[in-house]
Order: C-alpha cells, then structure tokens, then sequence
C-alpha cells in the first residue's frame, strides 16, 4: 500500500505541493491490447483516515494537468487550477478530506501517454499508442486509489473532460463514492471521428508532424501556440485577464505566454489520443447504473458546454432515478469560470458535499 501526503501549512493554502507517480506493471485496456506499464502521476492533499473512507478524487481537463492546488515550491507560485476551492478550511476541506488529484492516462504530465517509451522499440509509442477510453482512464485511477488504501470516495468532481471522468465513474464504479460533481462539461462526448480528423489534419499542416512522428524533428510548437492561444480565448481567458490588465494588448501578451507554455510540455499524439477516447465517450446510456447523487454544474457564457444543453441531462438522470441537483454559475468568463468564479459555486459545493455525509 502506498499513501503520500503533501506537506501543508495551517493558512488556508496548500504548499510544497509534490507531484507523485503511481506504478503497475501490465494494464489491460478496453480493446483487449496490454500496457507493458501503467504510470500515473497525481497530486495529493490532506490525510487519508484508516478507515479508507474520507477521500474525494479531482479529475482534470483535456489538455490540463493534475496541478489542482496549492503551489509546487516557493519560487513557482503558479497555484492549482481550483486553489479557491481545495485546502484548510474551503470548500473541499483538507482537514477533513484526503484529497488525490489524479493526471490522466494519456496525457502529457507523468503519466502513461504516446510520449512514454514503448518497451518494445525503445522509442517513443507516438501515433502507436493504443486506443483508449473514458472507461480505461477511470480503471487506471481506480487502480491508483486501491494502491493508496482508498475503500470509498466521498466524490469524484472535475471541470470539462475532468467531468466525462466524474460522469463515467458514477456509471463503471457506482458503488464507489456517494457523489459526483461533474462540472463545465457533459454525459455524453461530441463530434465524432470527423473532430479527431479536423484536429489530425491541423497539426498535418507542420512540416515537423511526419505522421505523428515529430520527437526527432523538434516539435510543431508553432502549431500548437497558434493553437493554444485560440483554445484560451475560446474558453474564457481574455474575459478572466480583464479583471486585473485592463489593457488589451497587455492581456494578449499574456494569453501568448500562458500558451508558450503549454504548447512546450504537451505531445500533440496526446491530444489525438484523448479525443479520440471523448468523441466515444457515453454515459448517458449507463445512467440506469448510477447510484451516487450528482451536482451537474454549468456556466452562463461557456461556449463549449452551454447551458442549453442542462435540461435534456437533468431530464435524463430523472428519469433513470438518479437523485441530481443543477447549479449554475453566473459569470463572464466561459468554460473556465468553475476556478476563477469559485466563490459564486462553493456554497453550493459545500452543501452537497455535507449531505453526502449525512
């Protein structure tokens, strides 16, 4: 059994955040094919009680990391992308929960992913890497969370693909936790093969993509800046930067920089292999297997996942005799507001969570 706690001071926030790893040798997926290894890197806060029951799993974004808290060092201040909501005395209470962050696999933070070494050819798996899905995404963290003593998740909540997880653990393990809290996000994926083709056919267009095979050519950075700064606009970060540089062009400069970033760490055959699992994805036809109550949470202005679309969801889980609740956060910043706009959805996160545990 392995347990890791992140140090903590009593102040409200976390910090030393550390990020760990977990390990198995051999990973059968859904399609039948074997991981020779399975990693997955994760974050944790607060303490696990003994009786394995307190602990509650964040889920992450698409193209996010695990970095939902706290700060890694005292010199990189970047706090995690719920900071508002996770630490002594929040919402999400590390006194009183054992909080696992949990990266995906397939994605491009520590974890298992097309970038990762394929034991068989000693290079990278690339555009090689098996096909995944939401259901092989979740058996690898609930791997994760039995290796870490984990008996009973109080919740599993997210924003975006990190509420596909959330929707998708309630209908694989449904006896696992007592809620989910799927936010910004849907029950079902969208956009079929035609959206894995679009974002393949994009990166196609980088003299450095070769089919998927770019580690040796340096990257299509370009691609992906181009790409990241259009995701962040899309998604609400001008509107969010707006708060604190008023100035235009200032916020622009920075969108770019938060876009340089990222487009240097995360591998393009990650972001194919992840929307090739969400345009499959489907939790609506498992909802006759939900037991675990659900706070479904959207945003005004989100683009991506409009409100229009909450009616149809909550209608469904009636009538499949799953007990959910709507909230809606009212605010200006899009798909991204569930971190920045905190505050307006905390109390109503606070609620749900006390009477999980009634």
């Amino acid at each position: 059994m392995a347990r890791a706690v992140a140090d903590m001071t009593p102040t409200g926030s976390l910090e030393r955040v550390v990020s760990r790893t977990f390990t198995v040798s051999s990973f059968k997926l859904e399609s039948g094919q074997v991981l020779a290894e399975l990693t997955l890197a994760y974050e944790s806060y607060g303490r696990l009680a003994a009786d394995g029951r307190n602990a509650i799993l964040i889920t992450h974004g698409f193209t996010s990391n695990h970095h939902a808290a706290g700060t890694y060092t005292a010199t990189d201040l970047q706090a995690g992308w719920w900071d508002g909501l996770i630490g002594h005395g929040k919402t999400i209470d590390t006194n009183r929960y054992f909080v696992v962050s949990s990266n995906m696999l397939g994605s491009s933070y520590g974890s298992t992913a097309p970038r990762s070494v394929n034991p068989s050819t000693g290079k990278p798996y690339g555009p090689n890497f098996p096909d995944i899905t939401l259901r092989d995404i979740v058996g690898a963290q609930k791997l994760m969370l039995d290796g870490l003593g984990i008996r009973h998740l109080v919740a599993v909540a997210g924003p975006s693909y990190g509420g596909y997880q959330s929707f998708q653990w309630a209908a694989t393990h449904p006896t696992f936790m007592s809620g989910v809290v799927p936010v910004v996000t849907a029950p079902k994926g969208s956009g079929g093969d035609a959206a894995v083709k679009t974002l393949v056919d994009r990166f196609a267009t980088d003299p450095n993509w070769n089919g998927g095979w770019h580690y040796e050519r340096g990257g299509i950075f370009p691609t992906l800046l181009q790409l990241r700064i259009e995701t962040l606009e899309r998604y609400g970060q001008n509107e969010i930067l707006a708060r604190t540089i008023p100035d235009g062009g200032e916020r622009a400069t920075r969108i770019r920089q938060l876009a340089d970033t990222w487009a240097r760490q995360f591998d393009p055959n990650s972001m194919v292999t992840l929307r090739k699992a969400a345009v499959k994805f489907d939790a609506e036809r498992d909802f006759g297997r939900v037991r675990a109550k659900v706070l479904y949470v959207l945003s005004r202005t989100d683009k991506i996942f409009p409100p229009s679309i909450a009616p149809a969801v909550m209608d469904k889980l009636a009538r499949a005799g799953v007990g959910a609740k709507y909230f809606e956060i009212d605010t200006e910043f899009g798909h991204s507001a569930s971190g920045p706009e905190w505050a307006k959805w905390a109390p109503t996160l606070k609620d749900f969570l006390a009477k999980l545990e009634q």
